[in-house]
């Protein structure tokens, strides 16, 4: 029996309305809650998702962590010379462990910041630098210059492409979005042993019913003790949520694209008003993440930043437009706005261990291939 497995079948879409961003922190039992949330058996959801993950509508399936927690981190803009970005963009993705998103981005006009095209996330573990880090890195690439804009509030952090589809401009949660504060935990030997084996993808035939009985025995611990450290960990704000990742910036085998378009959207408000603006903007259903960041003034200022994903350029113009109208209501003054729209792209999980870090360095310093 042939499978269905364009995220666009029916059964798929309710799974993945479920399974993108749905289950948040630790469940013992994940495919289960996503059957029972999605109504669905679990036999079906664990065929679905096993063929999704095999033909690449979904790209990875993974406990995430709220790494902002566990490292420090920013999103970080770089001024490359134009004949440098690809190279650079290359190196970013593919030998450095630790940036995440890469995205070389654009603006419909010459903007404040508009000579900044690359565009990552970086997380640099426990013990290091992130000042250093993007400086070995910008000397690496060539770069000219670089920005580090830290998260000093989250509002929204999230994906659910396929749920958000046939959100409206302007549809909005009942309250304003709560800000997470970020602050760095510190870990035991034991907490980043559970923790390794938590965030490790999973593979086709991981997604199974149990499916941490594995990590526990990787961890070399007792399924109970593997729970307990693991739940403790969630209770500590530590733990994301369980995800199943579709591919939405390629298209499927199948030529279908889940969006087109990813706009990171700008906002400068005054000081003082950044936790009422971004809990206002945070709570509009068609963001998948919304921060409070410090861009300076080569940015404009900009202290709000949110980021929403569609097939269509004009909707997303239409959802920010509503966005600054809910603004503008709420008696919040914007003094900049700007959209910095998504081109290339390429996506991967940031290395957070310590350990992974020391080996990296001590590669690069020997001259290794990295």
């Amino acid at each position: 029996m042939i499978i269905a497995t364009e995220h666009t079948d029916p059964v798929n879409s309710k799974i993945l309305a479920v399974s993108e961003d749905q289950i948040q922190g630790f469940v013992r039992e994940p495919f289960r809650e996503i059957a029972s949330l999605s109504g669905l058996e679990e036999t079906l959801v664990l065929d679905r998702i096993q063929a999704m993950l095999s033909a690449g509508t979904i790209r990875r399936v993974r406990q995430t962590l709220l790494a902002t927690n566990l490292a420090q981190g920013a999103l970080v803009a770089w001024k490359i010379p134009p004949e440098k970005i690809d190279s650079a963009f290359d190196y970013m993705f593919q030998r450095d462990p630790f940036s995440g998103h890469v995205v070389i981005r654009s603006t419909d006009s010459d903007t404040a910041g508009s000579e900044y095209k690359l565009w990552t996330t970086v997380k640099v573990p426990q013990g290091f630098g992130l000042q250093e880090h993007t400086k070995l890195l910008l000397d690496e690439v060539g770069g000219e210059k670089v920005k580090i804009m830290p998260a000093k509030g989250i509002f929204t952090l999230g994906v659910g492409h396929v749920r958000r589809k046939t959100v409206q401009p302007g549809s909005r949660g009942d309250r304003p979005a709560q800000m997470i504060r970020t602050g760095v935990v510190q870990l035991n030997d034991l907490q980043w042993r559970v923790l390794t084996s938590l965030k490790k993808e999973f593979t086709i035939d991981e997604v199974t019913a149990n499916p941490w009985q594995k990590r526990a025995k990787e961890a070399d611990l007792p399924l109970e003790k593997f729970f307990a450290v693991a739940e403790d960990l969630d209770r500590r704000k530590i733990i994301g949520r369980f995800s199943t990742f579709l591919e939405h910036v390629k298209p499927s085998a199948g030529g279908i694209r889940v969006t087109r378009f990813n706009g990171l959207f700008h906002w400068a408000v005054a000081p003082g008003m950044e936790v009422r603006a971004g809990s206002e903007v945070g709570r509009h259903e068609i963001l998948t993440h919304c921060y409070w960041r410090e861009a300076g003034e080569e940015f404009g200022c900009v202290n709000i930043m949110a980021v929403a994903h569609g097939t269509e350029k004009r909707r997303l113009l239409d959802h920010k437009a509503a966005i600054d109208e809910h603004l503008a209501a709420c008696e919040i003054p914007v003094s900049y706005t700007n959209v910095f729209w998504g081109g290339r792209s390429e996506i991967k999980p940031s290395e957070i261990s310590p350990i992974v870090y020391r080996e990296w360095l001590q590669r690069r310093e020997a001259g290794d291939e990295i």
